[in-house]
This record gives C-alpha cells, structure tokens and sequence, in this order.
C-alpha cells in the first residue's frame, strides 16, 4: 500500500518537471486517477459487488403438527404476497399510494405500512399484502416499472385443516411483534410467523426450523437478474402429538351444543391427552393469515372468551367432584366405610346452617351411599371430623391446586386452601364452616378441568400419578406411586361406579349399556352466587329461571371400563346447570367413543416408578 502511494507521489513530480508548472494541475489529476484506478481498485470493486449482489435470507418451511395416527393437525400450503423495500422504493409514500389503486390499501394500512418500515432496516422488504389472488398478482407485475421496491413473493402460511376444532390445542401462529424481535436476522423477515400459543408455541424452536440464504444479482434499480449462490434453510421438525383427531372432532361437536364448556380425555395409565377442547372456539387460519381490527377486537371482548383454552386456563369450583377427596382424606384419618350419617336436608354449626342439594334429606347413609346419592350431609360431617389440611394434602396428591405440567402454555393453578394459605394470603384465620363448605368443592377451592381429569386418571388406575403428555414419545414415562392403600381406593372407586351403575345414583340416566364399556364417575353442580336465607325461605330459583351467567355450573368426572380403566375424562359446562343433567351425558358419549375408536396395537402401556 504505502509503495503505491510513493510511486504515485514520484509520477506527481515527474510530470511536474516534464510539463512545468502549467502542466501541475494536470499531473495532480493524473496522479489522483492513477491512485483511485490502480491502488484503490479493489476496495472499489468490493464496494460494487456490495451494491451488484445482495444476500438474502430463506424462511424455513415449519414443521408439521400430525396426530396419533398420523393425521394431519397442522401443515402449510403456498402464499403470495406483495412485499416493499425502503431503500429501493425512495418514495416509499407514493409508491404504496399508487399501489393501493391496484390492490386496494387504504390510509390505514399505508400507515401501517409506512410504521413498519420505519421499524426494519432500509433493505428488509416489509410485507404490504398477502393471500394475494392470481388476479392481484397479475395486476401488480403489469405495473412493476411503476412500483419501484415493490415485488412478489412466493411463501408459505400455515394451515390447520380442522380449524376451531384443533385451535386451543394447537394454538396458532402470527407475525412477529416488536417485543418479540430479538436481533435475530430471520425473525425481521417479512411475513415470518412465530407460534403465539397452544403446541405452536411451546414447541416453536422444534418446528421453526433455521434460515437458508441466497445472493442475488440486481440491476441499478434493484431488479433480480439472477441468483448467485443458495444454501437451502433446513425445515423445522414434525411434531407427533397425542391426540386422536376422531375424538378431538367428536367431543368439540359435543361440547358446541353447549353455549360454553371445556373437557379433556386421558389415557389414565400413560397419561396421554387424547382430546382436548374448549368453547366457543376461533379458527387459526384466520391468525395465520392477518386479523382485522374488527376481528380481533370482537374476540377479544367477547365474554364467552373463545380466545381462552379452558380447559387448561379456566378456573372452577369443583363442585360434588370433590368429594372423593374428602372420602379418601378421612380413610385415611382413621374413619370407616361404615361410617353413618343421618341426613335430614340441613344441619348447623354454631348458628349457621348448612343445606343439603335433596330438600327433605337422604336419610342414613355410609360412605359409600354418601357417594352414589351425593350426599352434601354426608360429606359435611366427613370434613368436619377430617380437616382442611388433610383434605388438602389428599387432594393436592391427586393434582387439584397446582398446574399440573402439560406441554401447553398458560395453565393455571388453580387453587386447594388450607389454614396457611387463607392465614398469608387474607391475613385471617379459617373457620370451622369453611372446612364443611370446602368439602362440597365450594368456597375458596378451584380447579381446571385438566386437574380434574388428572385426579380422575389417577383414581382410575389406584395406584400412579400419572401425569397428561400432549407430545408423543419413545420414551416411557415413569410415574410415582400415589401412597393410597389399595383398600381405600377400592372404597372410592366403588361408590363412583355406584353414581351411574345403581338405581338412584346421580348419573344412573346417563350410565353406559353398551356392554363390556360401563364407566363409574362423580356428578358436580358448582354455585356461582350465594343463596341467601331469604331466598331459600321464599324458595330458591331454578336454574332455568336466572340469567344464563347466574346459573350454576355443570361438571362430571368419569373412566371407562370399570373392569379395566383405560380412559378417563372431566367435562365442566359453564352455567349449565346439573351436572347430571349436561355434562354427565357428554362424558358417556365421549368414553363410548373412545372405547369404539380403540385400535388393535394401542392397547395401554403401564410405567411404575423405580422400585416398585
């Protein structure tokens, strides 16, 4: 370098002497050409091939979401879209003013357009369209010489064949906002997708895949004449799930005759999530491809929640589905089966009384007659004499209180008091009445109707605290063994069989026929207001007489087959009324189904912890 500067310093004086001092300036421009020609030559051919070949990055196609049998829950199919680049539109303004003849923007989305751009880098195409028709395609490559900046793209954008049916398992995909942009180059790309929620999203790094590249040559104007170099990008993974698309289509066509409710479906010796559903429902497509204003906001503020997966997220109170907790919790506290209980419709505690569902009573009872009639008498007393710790500490073993750890985002807690909960969180002591009223499944207690399938799952099997997958694996899962004496468990299982298989059981009208597939299972009617004396004393409204939203909510827990569980499903139906009435029908359906779809080679694997 510092030798060509001294031969172009020595050519300077030489001209000089040659031509004398009218010949100087002369010979500081030939000097100046010679330095910029043959000593910067190739810092200038670099910056050229800068300007001529421009890199590009690839999206990866996502990977699929496929079922248990292989059915496909969620793929891609071809999209065109019309993208702009800043820097090669220079009046970006009026290029999309004039492009918006042509396909039809208005101010709104040329704001849009405008602020996004503003947001990326000068030579990031930002997307202006997509989904676009052949017929829009045509019209914007007749006008290209006018629309500088503008092109078409070919891509991909992600399809869910089943729509709302698969939505909140599944969840869907969008563009990437603002404060998701991490500086990663392929997330700036536009019309790229992340998944926003449900399996898209908590498996997004597996099924996003990685960028490819491509160089490209391009002319003054910034036209592709040709591609240089292309490193493919590497497709994201396939992702086998543990749904069963048949049932996941059955149980939301039975849930849809609802105005809202959410159920779940588990295997309960592997824990496999077999369908998974909740309502109102929204179709992903719509995500995939862009929201209106007007269609977000009319999902967003619906107070139907359809946005809201319920069966993870929404938080209930239990109702009469509890009370196999309470039973198992005073089992274990020393109390027999045989336990008697008169029950005359009410009793008192100190100056409160508390009521039982039956007006007039079901007279006396042992546990296992608590159970079949849902006595709230019955389970009064058990509670009383148990405590809240203990019921807690039952019901805590069988997943009620805390998220249980689906492979979905967004579950909630729930919530299963104690007397250190109510002390630290409300700064109060608990009353003796909050024990009986917790042991109905009221009061401060919620739970999801995940957690209830889990704790179904788990009465189911009697022994393991399986746990829900909703991705399938080779690998085995070892489950701990819940610690319940197996005499104990025999009691429970037995007075749920008793609910729908005996003359008089809650759910005797909605027990299974078919033969070799009866379930056993638990009623729930769970209040959402308080019923005050005066209303009693004038007499209680049926639920059919009050607003839909102060009506009760209806919830059955049930397994199938009684001589072999192999499935175990929870249904909550928001103000529903009866359990026995609403949900406890649908559970039926949904077990007779599954036991039809059983396939030969899917039979049940069982995992016990080490040791066992």
């Amino acid at each position: 370098m510092h030798k060509d500067q001294d031969r172009a310093k020595l050519f300077t004086r030489r001209a000089a002497l040659l031509a004398g001092g009218q010949g100087l300036v002369f010979a500081a421009l030939a000097a100046r050409m010679y330095y910029l020609q043959v000593v910067e030559a190739d810092r200038f051919a670099m910056l050229a091939d800068d300007n001529r070949i421009n890199p590009r990055l690839l999206p990866p196609p996502r990977g699929h979401i496929i079922d248990r049998f292989g059915v496909v829950l969620a793929d891609n199919r071809q999209d065109y879209r019309a993208v702009i680049v800043r820097e090669q539109a220079k009046d970006a303004e009026a290029v999309l003013e004039r492009l918006g003849v042509i396909i039809g923007l208005d101010a709104e989305d040329r704001k849009r357009i405008l602020k996004e751009m503003g947001r990326r880098r000068a030579f990031v195409p930002v997307k202006v369209r997509e989904n676009l028709t052949w017929e829009e395609v045509s019209r914007i490559e007749v006008n290209t010489p006018d629309l500088p900046g503008v092109a078409i793209e070919v891509g991909q954008i992600r399809n869910y064949p089943q729509g709302e049916v698969t939505a909140h398992a599944l969840g869907y995909v969008a563009a990437v906002s603002e404060a998701e942009l991490t500086g990663e180059p392929l997330l700036e790309l536009p019309g790229f997708r992340i998944g926003k929620d449900g399996i898209e999203r908590s498996y997004e790094t597996v099924l996003r895949g990685s960028a490819g590249s491509s160089q490209v040559e391009v002319n003054a104007v910034g036209r592709v004449i040709r591609e240089l170099a292309r490193r493919e990008p590497d497709a994201g993974g396939d992702l086998a799930i543990t749904l069963d698309a048949g049932l996941q289509q059955f149980l939301f066509e039975r849930l849809s005759q609802e105005v809202a409710a959410s159920a779940v479906v588990m295997d309960v010796q592997n824990g496999e999530v077999l369908a998974l559903a909740s309502t109102p429902s929204f179709d992903p497509n719509k995500f995939a491809g862009g929201l209106t204003p007007v269609e977000w906001q009319a999902l967003a503020t619906s107070p139907l929640k359809p946005l809201t997966n319920k069966a993870i997220a929404g938080q209930y109170a239990p109702g009469s589905t509890f009370k196999m907790m309470v039973a198992l919790a005073a089992l274990a506290h020393g109390l027999k089966p045989s336990h008697r209980v008169f029950c005359s419709g009410q009793t008192s505690l100190g100056n409160a009384r508390f009521h039982c569902w039956k007006k007039g009573g079901h007279g006396s009872l042992d546990m296992l007659g608590g159970l079949k009639h849902s006595c709230d008498i019955y389970f009064y007393d058990l509670s009383r004499q148990t405590g809240i710790d203990r019921i807690a500490e039952t019901a805590r073993l069988f997943g009620l209180g805390k998220a249980v750890g689906i492979d979905l985002p967004r579950e909630r807690n729930g919530l299963m008091p104690d007397r250190d909960w109510k002390l630290a969180n409300i700064g109060e002591r608990w009353h003796p009445g909050e024990t009986l009223v917790a042991g109905i499944g009221q009061g401060f207690t919620l739970t999801t109707p995940l957690q209830l399938a889990v704790m179904t799952a788990r009465l189911a099997n009697g022994r393991y605290a399986v746990g829900p997958r909703l991705v399938r694996s080779a690998e085995a899962p070892v489950w701990p063994e819940l610690g319940i004496p197996e005499e104990h468990m025999k009691i429970v299982q037995e007075g749920m069989s008793r609910v729908t298989n005996e003359i008089g059981g809650t759910a005797y009208g909605s027990r299974i026929q078919e033969p070799g597939m009866a379930m056993a299972g638990k009623t729930g009617t769970a209040q959402v207001r308080r019923i005050t004396l005066a209303e009693r004393l004038k007499g209680v409204k049926k639920n059919e007489e009050l607003p839909w939203e102060h009506r009760d909510h209806g919830l059955f827990v049930g397994y199938a087959p009684i001589g072999a569980p192999r499935y175990a499903a929870a249904v909550v139906v928001e103000h529903g009324g009866s359990g026995s009435k609403v949900a406890a029908p649908i559970v039926r359906d949904v077990l007779i189904e599954a036991q039809r779809r059983n396939s030969a080679g899917d039979a049940p694997e069982q995992h016990v912890a080490d040791g066992a």
